[in-house]
């Protein structure tokens, strides 16, 4: 379904979780909301930061940040039909059950509405993001490992970090994952890599953007326990959001929902009361 169709007045929303760091900010977030303006020239452009927390340590710097009901409060106010809503979230975890759950409460209002996918949401994401990074790190040699380190969640969505690892496993190449708060913990990540016969570990974290986690979590604490167990370590703390094929990639989601709706759940299930016949 062409989402320009009879639209009036569009809007492309860019939902980050958000940041505090200024550094990172302009390497990530300020880099893919110029491709996303860029892109979509037919639409104006808003930025949303769904990080209660951050968007309140932001405002006491004087700096104002909307979360996703005051944006599309905003959008309805001033006429908004159509609008198309990009997060750059790594998982479908805690933010983006909150972001949709924001976003149906008003979908009433809008003519169309739609909501893009985290980076990894279907399992070809999985092997996108491996490939991004095998390119990224270059030839490992044999006693050289990476370990990415996300944030972790109490969301059912942690899953996807151990899904990654099996799959990096599968491919029997030296990338490991690990969280800050979950499953893959730093002792599971330091077992694999004595098993393995690592040496030398470069820290990256696996997060859109390098923040507190990044240099504090990944660089001090990461780092020194794995010191402690023998290891040679470096830390590059890129954020996923400053490589530029990983921005593409979530550009590539949002492109999607110029012709198509996202799946309704429902209305799947209705076609298979119907006769539809399912995919399993």
């Amino acid at each position: 379904m062409n989402f320009y169709k009879n639209m009036e007045k569009g809007a492309i929303i860019a939902a980050h979780f958000g940041t505090t760091h200024e550094d990172t900010k302009e390497k990530t977030i300020d880099i893919i909301n110029e491709k996303l303006k860029k892109e979509f020239d037919k639409l104006d452009f808003f930025q949303v930061y769904t990080s209660r927390i951050i968007n309140r340590i932001l405002s006491k710097r004087g700096i104002e940040n909307l979360n996703t009901s005051q944006i599309l409060e905003k959008l309805i106010e001033q006429g908004y039909q159509h609008v198309i809503i990009q997060p750059t979230y790594i998982i479908n975890g805690t933010e983006m059950e909150a972001l949709k759950r924001e976003v149906e409460i008003y979908s009433d209002k809008f003519e169309d509405i739609r909501v893009g996918t985290p980076l990894l949401t279907e399992v070809q994401d999985y092997f996108n993001l491996i490939e991004v990074i095998e390119k990224e790190i270059g030839n490992l040699k044999h006693d050289e490992g990476v370990v990415m380190i996300g944030h972790g969640t109490e969301h059912p969505a942690l899953s996807a970090y151990p899904m990654l690892a099996y799959i990096t496993r599968d491919l029997k190449n030296s990338i490991y994952i690990g969280t800050v708060e979950g499953y893959p913990s730093l002792e599971n990540v330091v077992k694999e890599l004595k098993r393995d016969n690592k040496r030398k570990v470069t820290l990256m974290p696996l997060m859109f953007v390098a923040g507190d986690h990044a240099k504090n979590d990944i660089a001090e604490d990461w780092k020194e326990a794995l010191e402690e167990n023998g290891f040679e370590i470096e830390v590059n703390l890129k954020g996923l959001g400053e490589i530029e094929s990983i921005q593409n990639i979530f550009i590539e989601k949002a492109k999607e929902l110029e012709s198509r709706q996202p799946e309704d759940i429902l209305v799947k299930k209705a076609e298979y009361a119907k006769g539809r016949k399912a995919s399993h």
